[in-house]
């Protein structure tokens, strides 16, 4: 951090000041917590050991699902640990750790989610030149660039973080670490730097949700081209992943294109889309898949199998 900086801890006011409703809230998000590291998990071991689930898609949703895990994990192991805690610190190195790895993996999945737009986009638009198109190549190449993406954002995001000096309060008013709560701790005035996170958070989601509508304008256009059936499955599909893409832009687009704000409302807006919409997402694409609860079942089914022989 900056040389002027005398700050070493901070102090995390938290979601709420009731330790019965923290301990009620310890409980809740810890269910959702473990539900989103099982939900996520058995997708990605279901779509690497299914032979039928080897298709662009399902390896997009496999990468997507790993995101979610590591994504839910920079913030809620240290959030409902602190619930339980009366005094709830965290180490300036740590924070702008967590600043790092949460916007690393949370810009990877909006690129991941954009990606599978594409995706579709070719499946439904273009299916005879779909398998040239999506090759196993082209699909690691779109992978490792939305990782890359991610981490040059979160570079731009730190660099600005550690060129601020930090003198005092240390009082963080939020329940993790973020860059608006931090800049209200810094003692110079951060203006600039705002804008900054501004033009890279909220732009990076404004621009990829304006690319996610056109391209399901487009994707819906087309199907009026495809037989019945052909609509039905497309649309199921698709509308998964409109769904996914809603509850993931939706708080980001409302908290990162404004100025910030210490409402009690911003914080719980925060909890729906770091802890809750983690779960949501294995929920959302397995009741909708057909072929993902059957390739479930199939292994459940073999699990149970080897265990009685």
């Amino acid at each position: 951090m900056a040389n002027t900086s005398n700050v070493t801890e901070l102090i995390i006011i938290g979601l709420f000041q009731d330790p019965e409703v923290q301990r009620v809230c310890f409980v809740v998000f810890l269910l959702v917590y473990l539900a989103t590291m099982v939900g996520n998990g058995l997708i990605v071991l279901t779509v690497n050991v299914s032979k039928s689930l080897h298709s662009p898609m399902y390896f997009f949703l496999s990468y997507l699902s790993l995101v979610e895990i590591t994504y839910s994990s920079t913030v809620v192991p240290k959030f409902i640990t602190d619930l339980l805690a009366k005094i709830k610190t965290i180490s300036l190195e740590g924070c702008v750790a967590q600043i790092f790895f949460f916007h690393f993996f949370g810009v990877t999945e909006i690129f991941l989610l954009t990606v599978m737009a594409y995706d579709r986009y070719v499946a439904i638009c273009k299916p005879l030149h779909y398998r040239n198109i999506m090759s196993r190549s082209v699909c690691h190449l779109l992978v490792a660039g939305s990782w890359f993406g991610g981490i040059i954002h979160s570079m731009v995001q730190i660099l600005v973080a550690v060129q601020l000096p930090f003198c005092g309060p240390n009082v963080i008013d939020h329940y993790f670490c973020d860059l608006h709560p931090l800049f209200k701790l810094a003692c110079t005035d951060t203006s600039v730097e705002g804008v900054i996170v501004l033009a890279n958070s909220g732009l990076i989601s404004v621009f990829s949700f304006f690319i996610l509508v056109t391209s399901y304008i487009v994707i819906l256009f087309n199907l009026r081209n495809h037989s019945a059936e052909g609509r039905r499955k497309a649309l199921s599909t698709c509308a998964s992943h409109i769904t996914v893409v809603l509850l993931f832009f939706g708080p980001a687009i409302f908290l990162y294109m404004r100025p910030s704000s210490t409402f009690t409302e911003d914080k719980l807006v925060a909890v729906f889309y770091t802890v809750v919409t983690p779960m949501l997402n294995p929920i959302i694409y397995t009741l909708r898949n057909a072929e993902v609860k059957n390739a479930m079942r199939k292994l459940w089914r073999k699990k149970v199998n080897s265990g009685v022989e």
